[in-house]
């Protein structure tokens, strides 16, 4: 039995994951048991304490807070049980994670800004973030967005992008709507937003379209869920870097079934985001 709690299974990026993971184990005599955290770090740790009584072969974990999850990773490290972590790293000292697969988020973020460097298109503009700061994944979505984005500005100085706000937009449709919406109301010139995740830039959208901005702003998201690749399609987001959740739950399979048989598992895989836009969602055939 492999035990995975992953950061949320409401979000279907993580759905994707567990699918792939239960499946390819499966193939190789695995039964998986997938829970959903719920963004609880304290739901998250009582999980895998669950999982250690069980016996689990091994631990799959997209925590909840890299930090906070530290302890109940080292109780997992003492029964000898193997941990691997799946798009959220958790690289703090004193513990042991077998493997780490990802997407490379530092460079999805970079992708992120030259997006929005394209997407307005020379002029000078006033942009905000939407991040989710408890999450070591965002956190590099976030730096390299910032990383291209000042790269920018020392190249071309008639055009500098600002960022003037970076709010919780907490990877969620809700909070997202709230922390683009105070974004507004503090900086009314606002031209972009970038949103760490597909939820919070729906979110976001929702608010430009209350507020009647809808036209006047940017959004770039990250991720390419259903729901955010139909936005792009239908112009609500202008692109996405996206990930490759399917990718990630075969691959942690594979390095589980590795290890398992003492073969040497990178101790990070990192997989390429794509920039996807109007373009490529018009020719997208799973949308309408």
């Amino acid at each position: 039995m492999i035990g995975a709690s992953l950061l949320t299974l409401q979000n279907p990026f993580f759905k994707v994951i567990g699918d792939e993971l239960t499946t390819e184990a499966a193939r190789h005599g695995y039964q998986t048991l997938v829970v959903s955290a719920d963004n609880d770090v304290a739901r998250q740790s009582n999980q895998v304490k669950d999982f250690i009584v069980k016996g689990c072969v091994a631990i799959v974990l997209s925590p909840a807070d890299s930090k906070s999850i530290v302890s109940v990773i080292a109780e997992a490290n003492a029964a000898g049980i193997p941990v691997f972590t799946v798009d959220i790293p958790c690289n703090e000292p004193g513990i042991k994670i077998v493997s780490q697969i990802a997407t490379d988020n530092l460079g999805g973020g970079r992708e992120a800004g030259r997006a929005m460097i394209e997407a307005l298109a020379g002029q000078p503009a006033e942009v905000g973030v939407l991040d989710l700061k408890q999450v070591e994944s965002c956190i590099l979505r976030v730096k390299g967005f910032k990383e291209v984005i000042e790269a920018h500005n020392t190249a071309s100085p008639a055009s500098q992008i600002k960022i003037v706000a970076e709010l919780a937009g907490g990877g969620a449709k809700d909070k997202g709507f709230k922390a683009a919406e105070d974004m507004l109301q503090a900086h009314p010139g606002l031209k972009g937003i970038f949103a760490i995740n597909d939820p919070s830039a729906l979110g976001a959208r929702a608010a430009l379209e209350k507020a009647s901005k809808a036209d006047h702003v940017i959004i770039i998201g990250f991720d390419g869920q259903p729901e955010g690749k139909q936005a792009i399609r239908d112009g609500k987001i202008y692109a996405d870097p996206i990930q490759f959740p399917d990718k990630m739950g075969i691959e942690i399979a594979r390095a589980i079934v590795k290890h398992s048989k003492g073969e040497a598992v990178p101790p990070q895989t990192l997989i390429p985001t794509a920039l996807y836009r109007l373009q490529d969602a018009k020719n997208d055939p799973s949308l309408r």
